[in-house]
């Protein structure tokens, strides 16, 4: 039940106005209000709570990000290194071939009797008969005594060489072509394999002449020592060569040998180095 109470004020004109209800105490609007101020806060909270989420995954986001950046800059590293890496054995692989090809001419046999090579007998000493020799008459008594062209092909098989008397002698060797040489092959064998049993018939001191075709002029290209306690097959390189002029005969002559009185053994000779250009031909 509702009461009604005076307005205060003029007395005369006093009115009822109705009172609050009982219930509705002075504190419940202020709690009434507080609910109403957390409600309209509440999207504002549920949205600092999204955005702290959401700043946590731009967080996640860009550390992945910068992790993938580098992850992408080190590929891009390894495949810069290895493009370098390919382009060098490119470069090297060219090089070897442009060597290989540079070697292959340069130790190219111009001595070599399929490819053309002859002996020039009429400077060449004579051959060595070893059937003046009783020992050797014994052990060859079926052979005959092998030509200078032996020295000229590749057959390097025990007792299958040239042989001249004493431990001094000389070859001519006629080139298939005018060539500018640079090194010289001497072949012996080992004693092991030798008829012999020993070595002392192989070449010791060696020196290499570029000869004219008339025979009257001799250059010095180079002098060099075989020796028997090193491989087999041994090449020397002529220190006053390459020369500007080229030689269609070449002189080998040895000076001495390792202790063989009687004669001397030659196995193969070898003569490298590039072959004359036709406008340098005289």
């Amino acid at each position: 039940m509702r009461t009604k109470g005076l307005i205060e004020g003029d007395p005369k004109k006093q009115q009822l106005v109705p009172s609050l209800p009982r219930e509705a105490s002075p504190g419940k609007p202020r709690r009434l209000w507080q609910q109403m101020l957390e409600q309209s806060l509440f999207p504002f909270q549920e949205l600092a709570l999204v955005s702290a989420e959401d700043l946590r995954t731009l967080r996640n986001v860009r550390v992945l990000l910068a992790e993938q950046s580098q992850k992408m800059q080190r590929v891009l590293e390894e495949v810069a290194q290895l493009r370098a890496e390919i382009s060098s054995a490119k470069e090297a692989n060219q090089a070897a071939s442009e060597m290989a090809s540079e070697v292959y001419v340069k130790m190219s046999d111009w001595a070599l009797k399929s490819s053309g090579a002859t002996i020039d007998t009429q400077r060449t000493s004579e051959t060595y008969d070893c059937k003046e020799n009783w020992g050797c008459r014994v052990l060859w008594f079926f052979c005959t005594a092998n030509p200078p062209d032996t020295i000229l092909e590749p057959d390097v098989s025990p007792g299958n060489c040239w042989s001249f008397r004493g431990h001094q002698g000389q070859v001519v060797i006629r080139l298939p072509a005018r060539v500018h040489v640079t090194a010289v092959t001497v072949q012996h064998v080992f004693k092991e394999v030798s008829p012999s049993g020993t070595d002392i018939s192989a070449p010791r001191d060696v020196a290499v002449f570029g000869v004219d075709a008339d025979g009257e002029e001799e250059t010095l290209l180079g002098t060099f020592t075989y020796g028997v306690a090193k491989e087999a097959i041994q090449t020397f390189p002529l220190k006053n060569a390459p020369l500007p002029r080229a030689f269609a005969y070449i002189k080998l002559l040895v000076k001495s040998n390792w202790g063989n009185p009687a004669y001397t053994c030659i196995y193969r000779v070898q003569v490298h180095g590039k072959m004359a250009k036709p406008e340098s031909l005289d």
